[in-house]
């Protein structure tokens, strides 16, 4: 029994003192949403510049890039501290490409920068 909690102890920690590959090819290339609508792949990483233009509700964006419309979802937690950001703010926005078999397709937001 001790070796088995021993072990689970150990796993665990382990898991928790990961590494994480930073090279080249670890940050996705800056894509726009023309590109992404007509041939982004589901779960791909993507980083949009553009405008978020208004809230359409339940952490729901509307993302505009100039080249197309996408809507984005943007959890609370994600918007940069202490700053505001209105539809003339310009942003980065990097995430996962969630292409729906039925429905819209969005973009999970995970990191949100504005860019001068």
């Amino acid at each position: 029994m001790k070796k088995l909690i021993i072990a689970g102890l150990i796993a665990t920690f382990a898991a928790a003192a990961h590494a994480e590959y930073t090279g080249p090819g670890a940050q996705p290339a800056a894509t726009t949403v023309q590109q992404l609508t007509s041939g982004g792949k589901d779960d791909q990483r993507v980083v949009l510049r553009g405008r978020v233009l208004k809230a359409m509700g339940d952490e729901k964006y509307t993302f505009s890039d100039g080249t197309g419309e996408i809507v984005v979802k943007i959890d609370h937690k994600r918007w940069p501290s202490g700053q505001q950001v209105s539809e003339t703010t310009p942003v980065e926005l990097t995430g996962k490409y969630d292409k729906e078999m039925f429905g819209q397709p969005k973009v999970k937001v995970q990191d949100v920068r504005i860019v001068q």
